[in-house]
């Protein structure tokens, strides 16, 4: 057992539905040393009797962490929901300490009880903290015969769940509703989801979702149907926004620059090809912009952050790009910017479709190398009682490190 003495100051202590006796020595121990503990109000209903100070950590979260940090050099415990570090506080509480300062004790997360009594493998179900994030994000997810456990506000959320799957063509989904697990008001459910929901859900909740129905699924290639978004004909078609998005190589925690954004799809496609990827879209045009917005609202991804305005000169306040897409407003003043502004490294690929683009692009990659493509598609037409090819206009594309 660590020294009381040598401890870190601060102990991030799983806290669940059981309270006290759900707890391991390690955190016992932590509570009868403490001076002060903090805690939700949902956590401090659940704490016996301490000599220590006990405190309810405030609304919204971040107002709490200068009256934490107040109290460095004493002993501090800190509840958190189950594991601190799987969809719960520790991340944020940790990235304003040193290493040193800080240790913690974690107990089962809602996850983990959750599985335990459905019976389902953890390893194979989709985790989603939605609690605290809109309920959308679950399209992406959504596959017949998927298993998803979803942390969700409250009872209400669990309605506007069910309520969404109907919508996306999934009400044939069975759903588990959990509430309190760990705790005395444990209740497990199952319930078709589009049925009528209980009022009486006990927070906190969580759902298990059987994913079935015949809605239609996302595909995880790059790609979508047109159809799939919203667009005015300002739209990089199916293929070859598919051999943009393989130029554009889109890998865990980038950011794209979508630049002539139009209906959003290369984005929006960046961002579902990883939950951790980021994408500025720019649009001069303010139509399109919220065109886009609903877009990716629509299809999960609603983090995507859209800039109106005409580039180059919206890319002023932009945080840097790894990988930077020209869909639209191409220009010489366009691509100087971008050589002067991004640093080594950057992937840029850029479209064109006019004869004047097509010859900047040329002038461009002669100048600078990198790779230049000529797309050329065509679709089988009826042509009177036989059918016939009809070419769409070429596209000339451009792929280049800067």
């Amino acid at each position: 057992m660590t020294d009381v003495d040598d401890a870190p100051w601060l102990t991030l202590l799983g806290w669940g539905e059981s309270g006290t006796a759900g707890l391991t020595a390690a955190s016992r121990d932590a509570l009868a040393n403490a001076e002060v503990v903090f805690g939700a109000r949902r956590h401090l209903r659940l704490l016996p009797r301490l000599p220590a100070e006990v405190r309810e950590w405030p609304i919204p979260f971040a107002d709490g962490l200068p009256l934490l940090l107040t109290e460095r050099g004493r002993r501090v415990v800190m509840l958190v929901s189950g594991d601190p570090f799987w969809f719960g506080a520790g991340t944020t509480l940790t990235s304003q300490l040193d290493a040193g300062e800080w240790r913690a004790v974690p107990s089962p997360s809602t996850f983990s009880l959750a599985a335990s009594r459905l019976g389902w493998s953890l390893e194979g179900c989709v985790c989603l903290g939605l609690h605290a994030k809109p309920l959308t994000r679950i399209r992406p997810y959504l596959h017949q015969g998927r298993r998803l456990l979803v942390l969700l506000r409250d009872g209400d959320a669990v309605a506007e769940l069910a309520a969404l799957l109907v919508r996306f063509g999934f009400g044939a989904t069975r759903l588990h509703v959990l509430e309190a697990l760990g705790g005395d008001d444990e209740r497990c459910r199952a319930l078709p989801v589009d049925a009528a929901l209980p009022d009486d859900i006990v927070h906190p909740v969580a759902a298990g979702l059987e994913i079935a129905g015949d809605g239609p699924a996302l595909p995880r290639a790059p790609g979508l149907p047109d159809t799939w978004f919203e667009h005015d004909g300002q739209i990089t078609k199916q293929v070859v926004r598919a051999m943009t998005l393989a130029a554009l190589a889109p890998m865990p925690g980038e950011r794209l620059w979508d630049i002539g954004t139009g209906s959003g799809s290369i984005a929006i496609e960046w961002l579902l090809a990883h939950q951790d990827t980021q994408a500025l879209a720019f649009e001069a045009h303010r139509e399109r912009a919220a065109r886009a917005r609903r877009n990716a609202h629509r299809l999960g991804v609603d983090w995507l952050e859209v800039i109106e305005g005409s580039a180059p000169a919206v890319l002023d306040d932009a945080p840097l790009p790894d990988a930077v897409f020209i869909g639209g407003g191409l220009s010489q003043a366009l691509l100087e910017t971008l050589w002067q502004r991004l640093p080594a490294g950057v992937r840029i690929v850029a479209n064109a479709v006019t004869l004047e683009s097509e010859a900047l692009l040329a002038h461009w990659q002669q100048q600078m190398s990198g790779e230049l493509l000529r797309l050329e598609l065509a679709s089988a037409v009826p042509l009177g009682t036989r059918r016939g090819w009809q070419a769409s206009y070429p596209i000339v594309q451009w792929r280049v490190r800067r």
